[in-house]
């Protein structure tokens, strides 16, 4: 990666990327350029090869079957994919989805465009939300609560993209009925912290390749072996999982049931050189080095005048960390301390980050610092100092 004198402090955004991941685009497009799956020559063996290699990673990393595996062109799309190919085909009048407000748009707008497409055809669901504790978890709790017998999913973000949150829904998860599936949004846990679907008896998860050093607009989508029967087609057209029969369309199996058109070939080339990476590295060292790195910060902040942690590990009784730390400062805006903070090299994200307005009104912004393994204590620490100097002229 190459050298700069700013310190990037906003990996919960997109990550750097390593040098391997950029050759692996480049070479595709200098040099042996094919579409996979099409052609019996060489190029294009090896590249559908390649891609089958590329899935098999992919559903090591996450413990599941490379037939669970769905590339898509990101996170957002693979939320879409189960709104359009399991919720529209088996929800009925009635049904309800639990979800939180305050996770990332990607996991609150698909429900909500999934609701209103069923409603013209006369079709009505439920959107149940869920609170948030103070710690930026959901809230298991509540979710018990409001948990009835027509209720067909519950969404959690597995890691807040705001909050630092993790998500297992270890509480509730095992007494649910069978019928109710669960659906993990892990595009902040993905490269970030270890994943099992099966631990989390995940039925559906996304990753977004590009928050875990692969290229922009590719992601995953985990579908459990369980639900494979409820999902139909949904991109239907050229390379797609479908075949015309006396009946209409037949479907294939999975995953190329939910794969239509040509594949986003550099970027799931990018995604396999990233999880090589991520593999070398090891993503437990990563998380690892992310909890130092939160807890470094968070005792750094802590003291300073005026400064408020929204929730999240700040308020933790115990020593967790994952990696991102959200806060306000009294005195000066989320969107002006930021272009104070870019001034002096240092590179974070403000604003509402993606949460959906609540009540009419946008959510409280906040200063979001997120870390990956190239950040250093050393730049934690340059960061705490000048803030505390912004702390101290624009407190009372």
């Amino acid at each position: 990666m190459a050298a700069s004198p700013q310190i990037y402090l906003d990996s919960a955004s997109t990550t750097q990327k390593p040098a391997p991941v950029i050759a692996a685009v480049e070479g595709y497009l200098r040099e042996r350029t094919a579409n996979a799956g099409r052609g019996s020559y060489p190029w294009a063996t090896t590249l559908t090869r390649t891609i089958a290699d590329v899935r098999e990673r992919t559903a090591t990393l996450l413990g599941a079957a490379p037939q669970e595996i769905v590339f898509t062109p990101g996170a957002t799309a693979g939320l879409n994919a189960v709104a359009l190919s399991w919720g529209l085909a088996n929800l009925r009048d009635g049904d309800e989805i639990l979800y939180s407000p305050r996770d990332h748009a990607s996991n609150v707008y698909p429900w909500l465009h999934l609701r209103d497409t069923l409603a013209r055809f006369g079709h009505r669901i439920r959107l149940v939300p869920y609170r948030v504790t103070a710690l930026g978890e959901a809230d298991t709790a509540d979710i018990a609560d409001r948990l009835s017998p027509r209720t067909r999913l519950i969404t959690v973000s597995h890691l807040h993209h705001v909050f630092g949150a993790v998500n297992t829904l270890e509480e509730v998860r095992d007494r649910l009925d069978p019928g109710v599936l669960l659906c993990f949004d892990c595009s902040q846990s993905g490269g970030h912290v270890p994943i099992d679907v099966t631990e989390l008896r995940a039925d559906f998860a996304v990753l977004s390749a590009h928050k875990m050093f692969g290229a922009p607009g590719t992601g995953v989508l985990y579908c459990a072996r369980r639900v494979h029967e409820q999902l139909v087609p949904f991109l239907p057209g050229g390379n797609s999982g479908v075949a015309p029969d006396d009946s209409g369309l037949a479907y294939a199996a999975m995953p190329e049931r939910l794969e239509g058109g040509t594949h986003n070939i550099p970027g799931i080339l990018a995604l396999g050189a990233a999880l090589e990476v991520l593999e070398r590295i090891g993503v437990e060292l990563v998380a690892e080095h992310n909890r130092v790195l939160t807890r470094r910060l968070i005792d750094g902040l802590r003291p300073l005048p005026g400064l408020e942690f929204t929730p999240g590990p700040a308020h933790a009784p115990c020593e967790i960390g994952y990696g991102t730390v959200s806060f306000t400062l009294a005195g000066i805006g989320s969107t002006d301390l930021g272009f104070v903070l870019a001034e002096a090299g240092f590179l974070v994200r403000t604003g509402a980050h993606c949460v959906p307005p609540a009540d009419g009104r946008d959510d409280a912004d906040s200063v979001r610092v997120s870390t990956h393994i190239y950040t250093t204590a050393d730049d934690i620490d340059r960061f705490v100092g000048y803030l505390a100097e912004i702390a101290r002229e624009v407190g009372p």
